[in-house]
């Protein structure tokens, strides 16, 4: 797995009507992870496949996705599965929830999960004239995508079109413009969709997926989360049955790969680092770390500088 920076996350402001909603965001337990990487991982299929339904550039539903879900921290996405924003008008039959904001009610639709909202989002705008005149673009012009949106209303902010450019940009999201569903691998093993499940999101890195644990997960409540057992939930991350879980964790959904996905051929430990830590780093099981690394002991205590092979 390749090395992924935290990065400080703007305070988002939306969205569809007068009424906006505050994006709360937070890192991981001081770990190094860029929740704006994490979340177009997990999201950036169901936005190609919906490009492919509807015409809309993924770059723009990505980049929409982020900015109003916060990198799908908000309260409304972590607990509306609602990643933009839309709110609950008279023609939304569905389930909804309140949100206060200065002095003013208002009310979002809820889903059951991630790949709804992004249905939802697609018909929003498909269904909608004052969005038609965008659909004669070409997919791979996000920029007048960005334009038009703020034109037809999408968003009051009048910096709107710039910062969907700018995490396009920053982001390289337009190379999913270019996507085909066809060749994305949207599952892994045992069929495990890349969606919301309760409180948790559903990762990917180094073509694996995975979770991280919150305070108070278990095993048997991870198992229903995700549908994986108990069992190959303590057995794909190398733990014991009564393994305490963490906050921050970091939980594969199945097997681990026999060795780090190229170009990580090696790595040179860090401070608290260890090789059950590393091997869950790059995605690796256990064992295959240890044969590859013959003079350290599955319970070594690691020095800084330490050099492992990871191929």
């Amino acid at each position: 797995m390749k090395h992924i920076y935290t990065i400080l996350l703007a305070s988002i402001i939306i969205l569809v009507s007068s009424c906006s909603s505050t994006r709360s965001t937070s890192n991981i337990q001081g770990k190094k992870y860029d929740n704006y990487e994490q979340y177009i991982e997990a999201y950036y299929p169901i936005a190609v496949e919906q490009m492919e339904r509807y015409n809309i550039p993924a770059s723009i539903t990505l980049a929409q996705g982020l900015l109003e879900s916060g990198a799908g921290n908000s309260t409304l996405t972590r607990k509306s599965n609602n990643h933009f924003g839309i709110k609950a008008d008279k023609s939304w039959k569905g389930k909804k929830t309140s949100s206060m904001d200065n002095g003013r009610k208002c009310y979002f639709r809820v889903y059951d999960n991630p790949k709804e909202s992004y249905e939802d989002h697609s018909r929003f705008l498909v269904g909608r004239q004052r969005y038609a005149a965008l659909f004669k673009l070409k997919k791979t012009d996000y920029r007048g995508w960005a334009k038009g949106l703020k034109k037809a209303g999408y968003a009051e902010d009048p910096a709107y079109p710039g910062k969907l450019i700018n995490l396009i940009e920053r982001y390289d999201l337009q190379k999913y413009d270019k996507y085909s569903s066809k060749k994305i691998v949207n599952t892994a093993q045992g069929n495990t969709p890349l969606a919301l499940r309760g409180n948790y999101t559903i990762y990917r890195s180094s073509n694996l997926l995975y979770i991280v644990a919150n305070t108070g997960d278990t095993f048997k409540s991870l198992s229903k989360a995700t549908g994986v057992s108990r069992r190959k939930l303590i057995r794909y991350n190398d733990l014991y049955k009564d393994y305490p879980l963490k906050a921050g964790d970091i939980i594969y959904l199945e097997k681990k790969h026999r060795k780090a996905l190229k170009p990580n051929d090696f790595h040179t430990t860090e401070q608290g680092e260890s090789l059950h830590s590393i091997a869950q780093k790059y995605g690796i099981r256990l064992k295959n770390l240890l044969k590859m690394n013959p003079q350290f002991k599955e319970y070594a205590t690691l020095k800084v500088g330490d050099i492992l092979r990871l191929r």
